[in-house]
């Protein structure tokens, strides 16, 4: 018996919300916001609270500082049922924090990485690779020590019997350093939006980009905002499923976050890829509902209901 469904190993922050923002930032002029939250943030540990909160039995490795932001973080994820008892307390750097700017369905966001840019595969403890059935990973570019040992990780993970998932979200500095060719085959499960993999294999379009990746893909599920996502194997037919769309979005933070939850929750109870996909869509879609990564994932009931009330699926956590 595996003590987690899955691990997640990575980057953790807060994030600082703001809302209902008077215009874009001009250097020398002041804005104002009429909303602010202060919440978890960070691509891994909104995944890893939204899974538990699902019903995942999850673990977290992750580096945090001995600070105020630090004991957030923590007392955030053990309030959603996540296992802090791998993370790692230093008091060499500060715990690192996300300055959000939110306009609807789109964002501007800063960050300081703090702790998250200094773990490194060789933090980790090897014992922890035997404990789980899953590892997810998510932000690799926020997290240089960590993306050096990638390779390293994945093989580890492997040879542990433990599958895999990868989100490698945004890189801020735009270049897009990954080579996938190496890395996709040690992925069981590759979590991309449409624009970071165009970006990652430097297409035009997103049927490029799918046809340079398939010789190395084990599954990809693309995500596509409104459009839905694509299931992607190597010698099968791409599966386009559409969205469930929400007219009343609060905001879209977290969303393709919550899509990976949603999506390896039913994964590593080894539902079909379809299911995995369509769970992930609803479970973006659910996201959208309430301010925040992980404000619409509060129990398993509010969850249900949101899923039967405002998308008409009625589903049992």
């Amino acid at each position: 018996m595996k003590s987690y469904d899955v691990l997640a190993i990575g980057e953790l922050n807060v994030d600082l919300i703001l809302n209902r923002l008077d215009g874009e930032p001009e250097v020398g002029k002041e804005k104002f916001a009429g909303d602010m939250i202060l919440t978890l943030g960070s691509s891994t540990a909104i995944f890893a609270a939204n899974a538990a909160a699902l019903g995942t039995k999850v673990g977290f490795v992750g580096m945090i500082g001995h600070d105020n932001f630090g004991q957030l973080i923590k007392e955030s994820l053990e309030a959603k049922g996540v296992d802090t008892s791998m993370l790692i307390e230093t008091d060499r750097y500060a715990s690192g924090a996300t300055i959000v700017l939110n306009y609807g369905e789109d964002r501007a966001m800063v960050t300081y990485q703090g702790a998250m840019a200094s773990m490194s595969f060789a933090d980790i403890d090897p014992a922890v690779f035997d404990k789980t059935r899953h590892i997810h990973i998510s932000s690799i570019f926020l997290q240089p020590a960590l993306k050096k040992g990638l390779v390293e990780l994945l093989e580890c993970a492997r040879a542990h019997g433990a599958t895999t998932s990868l989100d490698t979200q945004w890189d801020p500095a735009e270049t897009w350093d990954f080579d996938y060719a190496r890395i996709l085959p040690l992925v069981s499960v590759f979590l991309p939006n449409e624009k970071e993999l165009m970006l990652l294999t430097a297409s035009a379009t997103v049927d490029e980009a799918v046809e340079k990746i398939r010789p190395y893909v084990n599954v990809a599920i693309i995500k596509m905002g409104n459009k839905g996502s694509l299931l992607v194997c190597k010698d099968r037919e791409a599966v386009l499923l559409p969205s469930f769309l929400n007219t009343e979005v609060v905001d879209a933070i977290g969303a393709g976050d919550s899509f990976n939850a949603g999506c390896i929750s039913r994964f590593v109870k080894d539902d079909s890829l379809e299911e995995c996909q369509r769970f992930g869509n609803l479970m973006g879609a659910v996201n959208t509902t309430a301010a925040g990564g992980t404000g619409a994932f509060s129990s398993k009931e509010h969850i249900e209901t949101i899923a039967r009330e405002k998308f008409n699926q009625f589903i049992t956590l």
